[in-house]
């Protein structure tokens, strides 16, 4: 396992776009350094950047953005995954040599993979690269924990795992339990059970990156061990936004840039299409709750 193990709070980066779709990387650098100067311990560019919507021009910029702009300051873990192994060591491959970190890898989702195959798609990337890799489970391609353990036995730079899928505490506690002794175990679902999932064990949570600073407070104080504080930040700042984010399918990436866009970070809540959209009554609901938690 990495000597320097990886763990705390690690956002996923939105990407903002301009109006005309077009990345706006002013707001993006801008956004590393509202993440960074909050106190996170790493970031992100993964399904909650949109990343299956970039062009590999796009994916290149943004990798280069957020390695320059953290100049070291913290880790950088770049979502390589794709549906074949090729692909997926070259997004790999191209990684590693614009500075990322660490890697973050979902199974084979496309065409159903068995165990065999899981097997064999990250033993090839793990093959290609020389950076630590996550494994991603996600309730559209689940990573049991007796496969993960084989999965990091069998691959040297596979040494983490993100753990989002249903039901998300039962399977943290099990991914521990299981293959702890080969993976640090990371909470995902956007930091929604983070609590929940350092008492089983897991030593981090990539959220989302529009509330840094609360993610930060709560794992502070869970390792100080006031968890009573720690829920107290979660349910004044996190839950909130969760409860309205959770009134559509797909919200999550407008209502986040929204927030971010509320508190001065990124010039447009502009998601791309295909992306549903919120409703007036919605709308209005959500920039009620953005002036009581941020009034300006």
């Amino acid at each position: 396992m990495n000597s320097q193990t990886m763990r705390g709070v690690y956002p996923i980066l939105v990407t903002p776009f301009h109006e005309d779709g077009r990345i706006d990387e002013e707001s993006l650098r801008r956004l590393i350094d509202f993440n960074i100067e909050a106190g996170v311990h790493g970031l992100g560019v993964a399904l909650g950047s949109e990343i299956y919507k970039l062009s590999e021009a796009e994916r290149d910029l943004m990798t280069r953005v957020v390695v320059e702009q953290a100049a070291g300051r913290v880790k950088v873990v770049i979502n390589t995954g794709a549906p074949g192994a090729d692909l997926a060591i070259h997004y790999s491959r191209r990684a590693q040599e614009l500075g990322a970190d660490a890697l973050m890898i979902l199974p084979p989702a496309f065409m159903p993979a068995g165990a065999a195959e899981v097997m064999e798609y990250y033993g090839a990337i793990s093959d290609a690269v020389q950076i630590p890799i996550f494994m991603q489970d996600v309730v559209t391609s689940t990573i049991p924990a007796g496969l993960a353990r084989q999965v990091a036995q069998a691959c040297k730079w596979v040494q983490y795992i993100k753990v989002e899928s249903a039901p998300i505490t039962a399977k943290v506690a099990d991914m521990v339990s299981t293959a702890g002794e080969e993976l640090t175990v990371f909470g995902g679902a956007g930091g929604g059970y983070f609590i929940e999932e350092m008492r089983r064990g897991s030593v981090g949570t990539m959220p989302f990156c529009s509330q840094p600073e609360a993610f930060v407070q709560i794992w502070n104080h869970f390792q100080d061990g006031d968890e009573a504080a720690a829920r107290a930040v979660f349910n004044q700042m996190l839950i909130p936004i969760s409860r309205i984010s959770g009134q559509g399918v797909g919200l999550f990436h407008e209502i986040h840039k929204e927030l971010l866009r509320h508190r001065g970070i990124i010039r447009t809540s502009k998601v791309r299409s295909p992306a549903p959209s919120m409703d007036a009554l919605t709308r209005r609901e959500l920039q009620q709750l953005l002036d009581e938690l941020y009034p300006q």
